[in-house]
C-alpha cells in the first residue's frame, strides 16, 4: 500500500506493480511527473519503511520538467504562464520530516501563456525550452517574456499560432541547442497541425533544419540515450528508435495509453501514459483501433520499459481525478523528495541563507 502525502483533493487511487518499489530502490533514484489536466507536480520515492511515497503540489497547468542528471537539486517546471526554478534546500545527508530533498520554488519567470513543453536546464540559469505556441525553441530573457533562439525552416516568422505543434527536443553534446526536435506537422498556418495528426509528424535536425524522419503520428519526447534516438509516436501508442540514416522508425513496444514524457534509468525507460480525451485532437488516432484489437483500455500512469526486450517490467497506475500526464523526470541519488507550494505557510519558513559574501 503506497503512503500518500497529498493536498486535499478529489478521489485519487494509486497502484504500483509488485516490483516497482524494489526497482526504484535498486535504481537509487526517485521520479517526478506532471499532469497539466489536474495541475499537479508529483514526486515519487520510498519512505523509511520501504513503502512508496507519493507527494504532490499544485501548479496550474504544469507541463515540462527539466532536471540535469549531474545536478538533480535543480528542477525546472513550466506552468500556465510561468517557468519555475525549484531548488533542493537540503544538503546531502540532511533530512526534513523524513524527506531527503525539499524542492522550493525560488524563481518564477513570467513568460505568458506560450505553452512550454520540453525543458533543458543550463548552467547559466537560462534553460532552453520549447515554446510550442510560438513554434520555436527559446530561453529566458531578463527584459522580455522569452527569447527565440531557433525555429523550423518552414516557419516563416515567430507568431502565436501553434502552426506545427513543436513539442519535444533531444539534447546531445551541445548545451545551447538540442540536436533534434519533434513536431506534429510541418504546417506553416495557424493550428495547421490538427489536420495532420495521423502521418504528418516529423523529427527535425536542428543544426541543418532538415527532416530526419517523417510520416509519424503525433511524435513526442525525442531523447538521445546510449547513441540512439528514441521517440514516442503518441498517436499510435508506440515507443521506438529512429534510424537517423534512413529515417525509419523502429518500434520497440506498444503502450496502452497516449504516451508523453520519457526519462532513462540505465537499461530502462520511464514513460508517461494518459487516457486520450474525448475531443477532436485525440479522435480517430490509430491507438484507439490498436487498443480495441489488443483487448485493452487506455491507462494513466508510468510504464517502465526494458530497452533490450521492449517488455513493460514495472508500472505505476493512477485512477480518479488525474487522467493525463505530460512529462517525466528522474531524480538520481534522491530517495524521497517533497516540494513546497503556495497554498500553505510552509514556504514562509523554509529559508536557506547563502554563504556570507566576502
Amino acid at each position: 500500500m503506497a503512503e500518500q502525502t497529498t493536498e486535499p483533493q478529489q478521489k485519487l487511487e494509486i497502484r504500483a506493480s509488485r516490483l516497482f518499489v524494489p526497482w526504484l530502490e535498486e535504481a537509487r533514484a526517485s521520479l517526478a511527473f506532471t499532469t497539466y489536466q489536474a495541475g499537479k507536480l508529483f514526486l515519487i520515492g520510498i519512505n523509511a519503511e520501504g513503502k512508496l511515497s507519493v507527494f504532490e503540489r499544485t501548479f496550474q497547468r504544469s507541463m515540462g520538467i527539466g532536471v540535469a542528471a549531474e545536478k538533480p537539486g535543480t528542477l525546472y517546471m513550466s506552468s500556465l504562464y510561468q517557468l519555475w526554478r525549484l531548488e533542493n534546500f537540503l544538503d546531502p545527508g540532511e533530512m526534513h520530516q523524513g524527506y531527503d530533498a525539499v524542492y522550493v520554488p525560488v524563481n518564477g519567470h513570467t513568460t505568458g501563456d506560450i505553452d512550454i513543453h520540453d525543458i533543458h536546464p543550463r548552467d547559466d540559469g537560462r534553460p532552453v525550452f520549447v515554446a510550442t505556441r510560438f513554434n520555436c525553441l527559446a530561453r529566458l530573457a531578463p527584459e522580455h517574456s522569452f527569447e527565440p533562439v531557433w525555429k523550423p525552416p518552414f516557419i516563416d516568422r515567430i507568431a502565436a499560432e501553434d502552426r506545427c505543434h513543436l513539442n519535444g527536443m533531444a539534447m546531445g553534446e551541445r548545451d545551447d541547442l538540442p540536436d533534434y526536435v519533434t513536431c506534429v506537422s510541418t504546417s506553416n498556418v495557424a493550428e495547421g497541425w490538427r489536420e495532420k495528426r495521423i502521418g504528418g509528424g516529423a523529427v527535425l535536425d536542428v543544426e541543418s533544419g532538415e527532416v530526419v524522419a517523417a510520416g509519424l503520428s503525433m511524435p513526442h519526447s525525442p531523447r538521445l540515450h546510449r547513441g540512439r534516438l528514441w521517440v514516442l509516436q503518441s498517436g499510435t501508442g508506440e515507443f521506438g528508435t529512429v534510424d537517423r540514416a534512413t529515417g525509419r522508425f523502429e518500434p520497440v513496444c506498444f503502450l496502452p495509453g497516449f504516451a508523453r514524457g520519457v526519462a532513462f534509468v540505465g537499461d530502462h525507460a520511464v514513460i508517461g501514459l494518459s487516457r486520450p480525451r474525448s475531443e477532436a485532437s485525440f479522435a480517430g488516432l490509430p491507438i484507439h483501433e490498436r487498443l480495441e484489437k489488443e483487448g485493452g483500455t487506455a491507462k494513466c500512469g508510468l510504464a517502465v520499459v526494458n530497452l533490450k526486450t521492449g517488455d513493460t517490467e514495472h508500472s505505476f497506475e493512477i485512477e480518479g481525478v488525474v487522467e493525463e500526464l505530460y512529462d517525466v523526470a528522474v531524480l538520481p541519488g534522491i530517495k524521497r523528495p517533497m516540494a513546497l507550494g503556495f497554498k500553505t505557510n510552509e514556504i514562509r519558513f523554509m529559508i536557506r541563507p547563502g554563504p556570507l559574501a566576502e
